[in-house]
């Protein structure tokens, strides 16, 4: 019998960062299953397992872009926090935004943690590896459903 996969939700819309990102994963430790929604809008629908979602699994790790079309990753993060089933699953806010105020929002908003994303591919890819070690090797992370 396999070892359980960690389920990771990215929420992001540029495809390259997409690509980037399981690359990282698939270079990792780790038995990582990445889902992956375009939008804020597909996100929510996953999330609540609606529709051509409604077999999906609970992300035991979310890695969330701000800057989405349909619906922005402050209004995901927002109703995320604020969804009973949702709330304590941990939510990295992976964003191309070094503002202030997106810093101070997200965290407002109950984030676990806020990155800025690296320019340069090698440094892109140390920060997933990076996300990995810390949210499942040192982090205690609640169960699932």
């Amino acid at each position: 019998m396999g070892e359980k996969k960690t389920e990771v939700l990215l929420i992001e819309d540029n495809p390259g960062d997409r690509r980037l990102i399981r690359e990282a994963f698939d270079d990792g430790k780790m038995a990582v299953n990445l889902h992956t929604a375009q939008d804020g809008v597909e996100a929510v629908v996953f999330l609540r397992r609606e529709g051509r979602y409604a077999d999906a699994p609970r992300p035991d790790l979310i890695i969330l872009d701000l800057n989405l079309p349909k619906k922005n990753g402050h209004e995901v993060l927002a109703e995320i926090k604020a969804d009973e089933q949702l709330k304590r699953i941990p939510v990295v806010v992976l964003t191309s935004s070094e503002a202030d105020t997106d810093i101070a929002k997200c965290y407002n908003l109950h984030a676990n943690c806020y990155i800025a994303k690296p320019v340069d591919l090698e440094q892109f890819s140390a920060v997933v590896q990076t996300i990995e070690n810390f949210w499942f090797t040192t982090v205690k992370l609640p169960k699932g459903e």
